[in-house]
């Protein structure tokens, strides 16, 4: 790792406690109303939903709602166990399992 690597490192840690830790530091002060903390539970499956959607549907800029897109099979997969058994593990290991089962069935037909 070179001195300027370091440095980026850094810097980029330093940007991101700055901004981040003025708004922790006064929302540990404060009392939010209980409808705001019931909206903000959802921000994570929100934010994580927009990162994995495209990837899911999306494949060369071009829409991929196909059987040939074995990201969205397992995907889909992944989904159902979760939403069936909600354990963790076996959600992404169903999903993962899914995924690589249905990329060697694409690839031998």
């Amino acid at each position: 790792m070179t001195r300027d690597e370091l440095h980026l490192i850094i810097g980029m840690m330093l940007v991101t406690f700055l901004v981040r830790y003025p708004v922790l530091a006064v929302l540990g002060r404060i009392r939010l109303p209980e409808r705001i903390l019931r909206g903000l539970r959802f921000v994570p499956v929100a934010v994580l939903s927009a990162i994995i959607a495209p990837e899911l549907l999306i494949r060369d800029s071009v829409s991929a709602l196909t059987l040939a897109n074995a990201y969205l099979i397992g995907g889909l997969v992944a989904l159902l166990v979760a939403w069936r058994w909600s354990n963790l593990l076996v959600t992404i290991l169903a999903g993962m399992g899914s995924f690589l089962l249905w990329r060697v069935i694409a690839a031998a037909i």
